[in-house]
């Protein structure tokens, strides 16, 4: 494992290096333009929708159950471990990146949401399938097939090696040995019988339980979130400032913290609130697509949302409790870093509740990558594929708990880049479907109202 290591950083931060930011970024600041700062002037609109969308039309699950699983699969340790991983290793300034990324990333969000509708298809089951590897293929024609192929592929390896599955058991098993001293193992075997007792009911099993836990969850960490800004609401403009000054400056802190850039801010930043809010990175499409409308762009505005909601919202609120309580500069690493905040703030209580919205955020976006690597095989071999794939992710899940954390991260960086290079190629070269269709749907508002 210790050569291992080294080898994983070197192809991460080949991966990961301006290339592949100035693309993730750029595309987001070409859709901004293009779509007239849609994020911005748009977004009552788009909050609006999340739960007075029509669901009418083609689509598996409504609108609000599709953005559920979406967020069900965001929503997790990128809102609590990944914010502490990048404020540990960029310092403070990396805070600021996420949130450009999550700005420029809301219309690259609204982008793949509308794509996904405007081309989804149907496999031999009659469920919908959609997802960047149907845009790909067609939008852009079959000539691009082995672009569609390299996506569905890389999203298989995300649902096996990276989001989807060892950050999310590492997560769980390490807090709740940390909170409540249960061992490992009994974790990840409850974890691994949940995990195979959900997913093997499909998008219908798994919308369900999303769409009961991720409101509840995400409600609880806001309220808990709100409470910590309010117990250090003196303490917000120097927390803003360190967070401005440090993204372009870098920052040396006591205690365990090395230094940092504003390279290394700029770098982590960027790949935590990707991994964080999947802008970009081609997941979220695949459960937008399942939606009952007609409208491409009504749920291009939906998928929106996911962004501002994960990032914006939340990201935000476990990064400003690290910096308030100091902890960020201590030896702690991980979700102990953040429980460390919220125990300094709410005593052992607030640690109890963290763990409790970390499993959930955690178990949920098992749930939901395990769902995009299910469209990825039906893609690629169609449904026969689909249980030697579940079986192989439950028995990934059973064994997630043994991995080193710093390894796990490295890997999930590494195969996240390589989902979004495809993604992103496809939204640029579609970016005119994409703002003929919202021209459409604006028009429509404008005549029908939301009709």
């Amino acid at each position: 494992m210790e050569g291992l290591i080294p080898m994983l950083d070197s192809i991460d931060s080949i991966v990961w290096g301006p290339p592949l930011i100035a693309l993730l970024v750029g595309t987001g600041i070409y859709l901004t333009a293009r779509l007239g700062l849609i994020q911005v002037f748009r977004l009552p609109l788009a909050l609006s929708l999340i739960a007075g969308a029509k669901n009418r039309g083609e689509g598996d699950v409504t609108s609000f159950k599709s953005l559920c699983v979406a967020l069900s699969a965001t929503v997790g340790t990128g809102n609590i471990v990944g914010v502490a991983t990048a404020v540990k290793v960029g310092g403070p300034g990396a805070l600021f990146w996420m949130w450009m990324a999550a700005f420029f990333g809301m219309a690259t969000k609204y982008a793949e949401g509308l794509l996904a509708i405007k081309y989804r298809s149907k496999d031999e089951n009659g469920e919908v399938a959609g997802g960047p590897m149907y845009y790909i293929l067609n939008g852009m024609g079959e000539a691009w097939r082995p672009l569609a192929t390299f996506f569905a592929a890389a999203c298989i390896l995300v649902a096996y090696f990276g989001i989807g599955t060892f950050p999310q058991v590492n997560a769980i098993v390490d807090s709740v040995n940390l909170t409540f001293g249960v061992s490992k193992v009994a974790t990840d075997a409850v974890l691994t019988i949940l995990v195979a007792a959900v997913t093997l009911g499909g998008l219908k099993s798994i919308a369900s339980v999303a769409d009961k836990i991720v409101p509840f969850m995400s409600a609880v960490y806001i309220v808990l979130g709100v409470g910590m800004i309010i117990a250090h609401i003196g303490d917000v403009p120097a927390a803003i400032s360190m967070i401005l000054s440090d993204a372009f400056t870098g920052h040396a802190a006591m205690g365990g913290f090395a230094g940092s850039t504003m390279m290394m801010a700029m770098k982590n930043g960027i790949a935590r609130g990707v991994f964080s809010n999947e802008s970009g990175l081609g997941s979220a499409p695949i459960a937008a697509a399942a939606a009952k409308t007609n409208w491409p762009a009504e749920q291009g505005l939906i998928s929106m949302t996911g962004t501002f909601i994960d990032t914006i919202i939340i990201c935000s609120m476990t990064g400003l409790a690290l910096i308030f309580t100091g902890v960020w500069s201590g030896d702690a690493v991980g979700a102990q870093m953040t429980a460390s905040a919220f125990a300094a703030s709410f005593g052992p209580s607030g640690a109890v509740v963290l763990t409790l919205s970390l499993v959930l955020f955690a178990f949920t976006t098992i749930l939901g990558w395990n769902y995009y690597g299910e469209r990825a095989v039906v893609f690629l071999f169609g449904t026969k594929g689909l249980m030697p794939y579940r079986v192989i992710f439950i028995a990934l899940i059973a064994s997630g708990a043994f991995l080193k954390l710093e390894a796990i991260w490295i890997l999930a960086d590494i195969v996240n880049g390589l989902m979004a290079i495809p993604n992103l190629i496809a939204l640029i070269m579609l970016s005119s479907v994409i703002v003929s269709e919202t021209k459409l749907y604006m028009e429509h508002r404008k005549l029908h109202g939301d009709e």
